[in-house]
């Protein structure tokens, strides 16, 4: 669930920002600290496309790639051969919250979604990192590199692609 939210709340930031983002892609490194103060950390790629196009390759520590849509997160990991395709509730539009978040300073927003605040911060116009605290308390920080916005992005790179002889588990 955790990374569902993660996987949901990040891809959605991609679509709408302080500006007016229509596509977003970036290197990024997604640290999730416990409250004993345990990190582990994931670094990959993004790239995220209007109205609702996301797709997260995470690199290390394992290979795994998340293709989202509107209502539906489709998770590929090779190390296992499985992919886990899962319906969504596409409740959650970061545009809108976005739109309404509160500028704290020069570089830092803070939206809020249900009982979440998350904190965002830009440099140059571009999404710098986002911050939050998950469902289980533990901390969560995106931070992005390399970021593009704006740019063309092909609807194919967002079809979730693997062979045929993974296992496949429907939720």
């Amino acid at each position: 669930m955790k990374l569902l939210l993660s996987i949901i709340l990040c891809s959605s930031l991609s679509y709408g920002a302080i500006d007016n983002i229509n596509s977003f892609q970036a290197e990024f490194t997604q640290s999730v600290t416990d409250d004993k103060n345990v990190s582990i950390e994931y670094n990959g790629l993004i790239a995220a496309k209007k109205p609702q196009n996301a797709v997260w390759n995470y690199l290390m520590p394992i290979k795994k790639d998340v293709y989202i849509s509107k209502y539906k997160v489709t998770v590929v990991e090779p190390e296992i051969e499985q992919v886990i395709i899962r319906r969504i509730e596409s409740n959650f539009d970061f545009f809108i919250l976005i739109k309404n978040a509160v500028k704290v300073n020069d570089n830092t927003y803070e939206a809020n979604y249900k009982e979440t605040k998350f904190m965002i911060k830009i440099d140059n116009s571009l999404i710098e990192s986002i911050s939050y605290k998950d469902e289980f308390d533990n901390d969560v920080k995106i931070i992005f590199r390399n970021q593009k916005q704006n740019i063309e992005i092909l609807d194919s790179k967002f079809i979730a692609k693997y062979p045929v002889e993974f296992d496949i588990i429907r939720d």
